[in-house]
């Protein structure tokens, strides 16, 4: 479920301060009567040392005020560094895109059949298949693609122990950040439901500058390049 409208404002030590995603109140952490998941082979750094290097990073202040009246909402930063983007958010759950048995109309009252960024055949994402963030409309407070950012560029997701990688997938309301596709969530643990799963909190996107990987679907390659750039993200 997403919350269409929240406000912006600018920070001065990050890019943007961008509103969170509402979840429903039945959101929880793990995902119900699921297993936790081990680490991916072949993907370190772990957890705690990209939660480190975020802390440690300077970030950069790029953008300009909206109305005042608008920035009492906005509680999300969102900070850059030269090679990467970053924020500590919530975890909404996409399912828009290709239609599933997981996401579908009914399953998801907000569902569209369309991703902003299409696979390398034209057609809409597969949410339930390929995990993959959602990153707010350019705006004048924060826009994506002025941060080295684009459709099929890497990110991290670090919730708890748990890191794994896919790309930016799809765009949302310039207003709100902290979002990712059913099967990001599923991989981490989190309840994937549309409607009512989520994470309340705790959730680190890491998006890479500069790190497209094509096709936009293949998650083999998105496993390898993230690993690669979270090495030298952490100074590994």
């Amino acid at each position: 479920m997403r919350t269409r409208v929240l406000a912006l404002t600018s920070a001065a030590c990050c890019a943007a301060l961008l509103g969170a995603a509402a979840l429903p109140a039945s959101a929880t952490g793990p995902g119900v009567g699921q297993e936790p998941l081990a680490a991916e082979a072949g993907a370190p750094p772990s957890a705690a040392p990209q939660r480190a290097a975020v802390r440690a990073r300077a970030p950069l202040a790029t953008s300009a005020d909206p109305p005042a009246t608008r920035a009492s909402r906005a509680t999300v930063p969102v900070c850059g560094t030269g090679d990467a983007v970053f924020w500590k958010a919530d975890m909404d759950i996409d399912c828009d895109g290709r239609e599933t048995k997981a996401c579908n109309r009914k399953t998801d009252p907000y569902f569209l059949p369309e991703t902003a960024f299409p696979s390398s055949r034209g057609e809409p994402l597969d949410s339930a298949v390929l995990p993959h963030v959602v990153v707010p409309g350019p705006s004048k407070v924060w826009d994506y693609r002025r941060s080295g950012l684009t459709g099929g560029s890497v990110v991290a997701v670090v919730y708890r122990d748990r890191v794994r990688y896919g790309v930016i997938g799809d765009t949302g309301p310039t207003g709100i950040i902290g979002e990712a596709s059913y099967a990001m969530a599923k991989t981490l643990g989190i309840d994937p439901d549309p409607s009512t799963g989520g994470a309340e909190s705790g959730v680190t996107y890491i998006a890479f500058k500069d790190s497209r990987v094509s096709p936009i679907e293949s998650r083999a390659r998105a496993r390898s390049r993230g690993a690669e750039r979270a090495r030298e993200f952490v100074g590994r």
